[in-house]
């Protein structure tokens, strides 16, 4: 089925970003591969603005070029670990500026957010779970003023999110999740950018504590054979 889309000087756009979707969503099996030729048909448009946004979605990290087409890159233990790194450099002063331009709708929409991930927890829906973090998380970064500070955290958190699925399985990682942006919620309400700063902090030791652990347990039952070799993640497993 072809599907059509109008405005073809925005094609590129537009294919971007429901290809970025996908990937944010882990909706991407772990080897398919984006071919441009592919993309083109599927979108009924020439190879031209297919390549673009593949191109565009590499060169931003979502991923990678490979002999044919290109991939979702697995990311190594020590490439998660630097991912956090980064994360924890920049979110918790960007959240805490965040705080301070917060309007009723934002409001409106976290608390649409946090209803959703109680839910989700509720249900154990890993997949709802991670939508209703994504849908947080992108309505504080809209009310950071630094645009590119923005979009670079964005990139980063999505690139974590990659390897999130597997232990948004588990009750105890949900509820580290769930209870993360209770906090984070309550400060933004408040519009206090101490105690945003100090809960994202927290939030984010809490989260990098919970992934290494379900990753070393994970290791632990396997062979120690197959635990030697296990040194990338796919990226549909992990936290967000």
């Amino acid at each position: 089925m072809i599907r059509h889309l109008p405005r073809r000087d925005s094609l590129s756009e537009r294919i971007y970003l429901e290809l970025r979707g996908k990937v944010q969503r882990s909706e991407v099996a772990a080897d398919f591969r984006f071919v441009d030729v592919d993309i083109a048909n599927e979108y009924g448009t020439s190879r031209m603005p297919a390549r673009e946004a593949l191109l565009r979605l590499a060169n931003e990290g979502y991923l990678v070029g490979t002999t044919r087409g290109f991939m979702v890159p697995r990311l190594s233990l020590d490439d998660i670990r630097d991912v956090f790194e980064v994360r924890r450099l920049l979110e918790p002063r960007a959240a805490a500026n965040a705080a301070r331009h917060i309007d009723h709708a934002t409001e409106q929409e976290l608390t649409r957010a946090l209803q959703e991930a109680s839910l989700a927890a509720r249900r154990n829906d890993a997949g709802r779970m991670i939508l209703a973090n994504i849908a947080f998380r992108q309505a504080w970064l809209a009310k950071v003023r630094n645009r590119r500070l923005a979009d670079t955290i964005g990139r980063f958190v999505d690139h974590a999110q990659t390897v999130r699925l597997r232990t948004l399985q588990t009750e105890s990682t949900r509820t580290v999740v769930l209870n993360g942006l209770a906090a984070l919620h309550a400060a933004f309400l408040r519009r206090d950018p101490i105690a945003v700063n100090d809960r994202m902090v927290a939030f984010m030791a809490a989260a990098e504590d919970a992934f290494f652990s379900t990753r070393e347990t994970e290791l632990a039952d396997k062979p120690p054979s197959v635990a030697r070799s296990a040194t990338r993640y796919d990226h549909n497993e992990g936290l967000s």
